[in-house]
């Protein structure tokens, strides 16, 4: 009998492990989809992205026996004559090809007017004679071509890439570059202005919080104060953005901030403002398109967090001696950090990659960093440079995510 039952206990066991293990594998069935379209969507994006910003193929695919020539070359003196022999060769290659349009677009991001360099060379491809004339005569007859070819600076930037993949997009995105001894310094003054332009992002979408904040907090404490009917009312008003096109949107504060539109002639007539005032194409513009854009996401964390706090906390200080603004600030207040730290985190993260609203209503200082990896991906057509601006911007909003998690996590004891 003793052993009928261990027999039972251990079958027992068993179809317990296999019944577990079914429902894992049915949980894992029904998460695939999920996960499919996370890194199809995602990862493999995200992947592609930090590729395009290191790839470089241009000068190793279009210039190999250049590179070949320069390897022993210590980048001070004078090339080596073999280098022009090499190079005649190499653009004679690119120019049967269709090389010379990117290895000239590619070199041009290191010296400007490399461009036109590139193509006065190659317009007088092939050298006539090659096979007969020295190495020292191929050189001379380039640098009549053009003197910038006995400049040591030219062929510094063909040896400098002889690596499929370089960091010079991602540095260049940093206004930062590598000297002719490898190491990171700054650009030149005047040359680049991209860390300037990222502090403006950070400027703009902080701000757009901020304002966001003082008008969100207010509007959801009032609606958790409202009776459901009424606050569902007003939930329809704040969330009419949502249902609007972007695009349809600015056309209407267009509109509105004119010089002639309808808030200038409101505050003229009431006799705030004896002339117009400057509303549109500058940073005022921005920030009240982004704000009217952004509120929603303020105002549905806060109102969520707000509605789950009970108002017998706020009146139970008050009947203990707290000063009505004391009790609100020191017992409501902090129940609602959880709901604010979620909404202006939302807010940020979705503010810094804005594209349309400053590039419609703002001016030239007013560009985010999402309209200059639109103008390379669309206009220069530099894929490298609009990948690392894209990365470094990805990269900077996991890094704010990440705070925030850390921060929420002490705050509920987890950290």
């Amino acid at each position: 009998m003793t052993s009928s039952m261990t027999l039972s206990t251990a079958d027992i066991k068993k179809a317990v492990v296999k019944a577990h293990r079914k429902q894992r594998w049915q949980a894992a069935g029904l998460l695939a989809p999920l996960a499919i379209f996370l890194v199809v969507i995602f990862v493999i994006p995200v992947a592609a992205l930090l590729f395009r910003a290191v790839d470089n193929p241009e000068v190793i695919e279009h210039m190999p026996r250049t590179l070949v020539a320069l390897k022993s070359w210590d980048q001070q003196s004078a090339p080596p004559p073999e280098s022009y022999v090499a190079l005649a060769t190499d653009l004679q290659h690119a120019k049967d090809g269709t090389g010379s349009g990117l290895l000239a677009r590619r070199l041009n991001y290191e010296i400007a007017g490399y461009r036109t360099l590139i193509f006065k060379t190659v317009r007088k491809m092939p050298l006539a004679d090659v096979q007969n004339k020295s190495a020292e005569s191929i050189r001379d007859e380039i640098i009549a071509i053009d003197p910038r070819w006995a400049e040591v600076d030219y062929w510094r930037a063909i040896s400098n890439n002889d690596r499929a993949y370089s960091d010079y997009y991602l540095l260049a995105s940093l206004d930062l570059t590598r000297n002719t001894q490898g190491e990171i310094v700054a650009v030149p003054e005047g040359s680049s202005a991209f860390q300037s332009i990222f502090a403006r992002t950070f400027e703009i979408s902080f701000g757009v919080t901020l304002i966001a904040l003082l008008l969100g907090f207010p509007l959801a404490y009032w609606m958790s104060r409202m009776s459901a009917r009424s606050a569902n009312l007003v939930m329809i008003c704040v969330l009419i953005p949502f249902w609007t096109s972007v695009l349809v949107r600015i056309a209407a504060w267009i509109v509105l901030l004119q010089r002639q539109g309808l808030i200038n002639k409101t505050l003229m007539q009431l006799g705030l403002t004896d002339m117009p005032l400057d509303l549109l194409f500058n940073r005022i513009g921005v920030y009240i398109a982004m704000v009217h854009i952004m509120l929603p996401f303020m105002v549905l964390p806060i109102y969520s967090v707000m509605r789950s706090i009970p108002p017998t906390y706020q009146r139970a200080a008050i009947s203990l001696g707290s000063h009505p603004f004391a009790a609100f600030w020191k017992v409501y207040v902090p129940q609602t950090y959880p709901g604010i730290a979620a909404g202006c985190l939302l807010v940020f993260i979705i503010s810094i990659g804005y594209y349309i609203t400053p590039a419609l209503l703002g001016g030239a200082n007013d560009q985010m960093i999402s309209y200059y990896v639109a103008y390379f991906t669309n206009q220069t057509i530099n894929w490298g440079m609009a990948s690392a601006l894209g990365f470094l911007l990805l990269a900077g909003t996991l890094v704010l995510y990440t705070l925030y998690r850390r921060l929420s996590g002490r705050e509920l004891g987890l950290g």
